[in-house]
């Protein structure tokens, strides 16, 4: 059996945290430039978004034809656990927090744009719909903050105090 996650799952991990950085990023930093930038800064982070979101689909397809390979020495049963709902977390948030996101700019019912292109919208703006929607993305947003540190920390911990290659495992292979 393998040690480590296949080359298309380790590019995936570390392609959608570089995602996940520019698009909280696009969102954090865009009210220290002049408010005529803001179409762009939107622009970046629903771009952002629906890239994270194709890939976290992706991923998830990958992952479930190709499972985890095993760490070494094995976790106690707890800390299996943990890591599974932790990674579905993951996984539900990064998928549910674009959809909401793209519902809830259809529903605006005006133009905006991804990836330089002008995408669909309603006819009919709902903007109850639209703001229930966008309370929601925040709020999960805000989470994610949280769910990105744990799993970093539980990384960081796996590799110093356990001393086990869950770290490794989602590293680069070197030439």
């Amino acid at each position: 059996m393998r040690d480590k996650y296949s080359s298309l799952q380790i590019g995936i991990h570390w392609l959608v945290f570089l995602l996940v950085v520019i698009t909280y990023a696009a969102m954090e930093l865009r009210g220290f430039f002049p408010r005529e930038y803001r179409p762009a800064f939107n622009m970046v982070h629903v771009s952002g978004g629906i890239s994270i979101l194709v890939l976290m689909v992706t991923r998830l397809l990958v992952r479930l034809k190709q499972p985890a390979p095993p760490i070494v020495p094995k976790p106690k049963p707890w800390m299996t656990g943990m890591a599974h709902l932790g990674h579905l977390i993951i996984f539900v948030l990064f998928i549910v927090l674009p959809v909401l996101g793209l519902v809830m700019m259809y529903n605006r019912g005006n133009p905006w744009m991804a990836f330089g292109i002008t995408m669909p919208y309603a006819s009919v703006a709902n903007f109850d719909l639209a703001d229930n929607l966008k309370a929601f993305h925040e709020l999960l947003a805000n989470i994610g903050y949280y769910v990105i540190g744990l799993h970093a920390l539980a990384a960081l911990m796996h590799h110093y105090l356990w001393k086990d290659n869950t770290l490794l495992r989602m590293m680069p292979r070197k030439k």
